[in-house]
Order: structure tokens, then sequence, then C-alpha cells
């Protein structure tokens, strides 16, 4: 009997030989998560490596962004191109100089002075209706450089208009019938805003005044 076989035990379940059997070594389980999450990385990188190969065949995301780009750049220049007024052009609704008749009155006590205002007016392309001495009511009584004085319908277009060119005056309405405008001088009057300055204001006060939120948002 070999040294093998428990006692009590022969015949039929005696072991013979003189080595152990050999035993089926246990399964590590890491081994099988390592295979796993290697697996699971190289199928990533397979991914990621095709679809950098559709971009660079298909244009993709590069051609997307261009494109987007491209939108906002020309929706960005549209806006800048209605920024840009025309010359002496209102596109805010007001008047040109040219569709507003302005009285000029003197209400100092200075001679020649209504009519040397009133020329340098029409040079700036205004146009001149009566030039002369201020009413009692006014004459010597305005201590300011002037007072600007027109009907309701003039507060927001004519008057605005024509403070480009005399600036700090003060601006009235009346019930007066018609669109004409008065310019009446006051004491201290010296002259009117010199004509780049002028020309400055007029254009900053008819230039339109595009929405940058509505331009980002549309972007």
């Amino acid at each position: 009997m070999s040294m093998l076989t428990p006692p009590g035990m022969g015949g039929k379940y005696r072991i013979t030989g003189n080595k152990y059997p050999r035993m089926r070594r246990p399964r590590r389980r890491g081994r099988l998560v390592f295979l796993a999450v290697a697996s699971v990385a190289v199928l990533g990188v397979v991914g990621w490596g095709t679809e950098q190969l559709i971009d660079v065949f298909t244009g993709g995301k590069k051609a997307s962004a261009a494109g987007t780009k491209g939108d906002c750049t020309t929706k960005a220049d549209r806006a800048g191109a209605a920024a840009s007024p025309s010359s002496s052009a209102s596109a805010r609704g007001l008047p040109k100089p040219g569709q507003i008749t302005v009285n000029v009155l003197n209400a100092t006590p200075r001679k020649g002075l209504a009519k040397q205002t009133a020329d340098e007016l029409k040079k700036r392309g205004f146009r001149i209706g009566q030039v002369g001495n201020a009413t009692k009511e006014f004459d010597k009584k305005i201590k300011g450089s002037g007072i600007l004085l027109g009907p309701a319908s003039a507060l927001n277009t004519s008057l605005p208009v024509l403070a480009t060119q005399l600036a700090g005056a003060e601006q009235r309405t009346d019930t007066r019938k018609g669109a004409d405008v008065d310019l009446i001088i006051g004491t201290a009057f010296k002259e009117l805003t010199p004509q780049p300055s002028a020309a400055q204001a007029l254009t900053a006060l008819t230039a339109p005044r595009p929405s940058a939120t509505a331009v980002k948002e549309d972007c």
C-alpha cells in the first residue's frame, strides 16, 4: 500500500504511486478586472481615432466652427454698416438741416448779431426765415447763450438738430402754427458752436444705436 493511501482504505480506493495529485490553481479575480479595464480603454482609443479620421476627411467640427464664425462676422458687419449714417441723413427720423427753417432773433443790445448768426447757419445747411430783433417778451431778458423756440412737434425733431449748433441753449415750445423754429440770441452768446464740433454732435444725434446684446445673441 502506498503511503498516500489513507488508513483503513484499501482495495479500489488505494492510491498508488509516490506523488501528490496535481491541483488546479485558483483563478485570480484581479487579472480579470485588469483585462476588462484594458478592453474598455482600447475601445475608447479606437473610437476617438475613428472620430478624428472622420473629421479629417469630412471637415467636421472645424468646418462647423468656421461657418459659425463667418455667420457672426457677417451679422457684425451688417450692424456696423447700419450704424454708419449717410451724409446729413437722419436715420432716427430727425429732419435734415435743409428741412428746418430758422428765424434768427437778437435779444441783445449788439447790432448785426442776428444777421451774422443767420449767415453762418445758412452756410451749415439750414434754411433761414425771419432775421431781426426779438419781441419785447425776450428782448434783453435772456441771460444765457440763447433760447430755441418752436411748436410742440419740434421738441424731439427740429429743436434737437438746431441745438447741435448752439451748445447750452435752452429749448422751449409754444402754441404756434407751422414748423418754423426760432433761435433767440441771449446776452451770454459769443458765437455758434464751431462747425467741426457741431457736425460731430449732429452725426452722433442722427446715428442709429444698434443693440450689442441682440448681435451677441444672434452669434
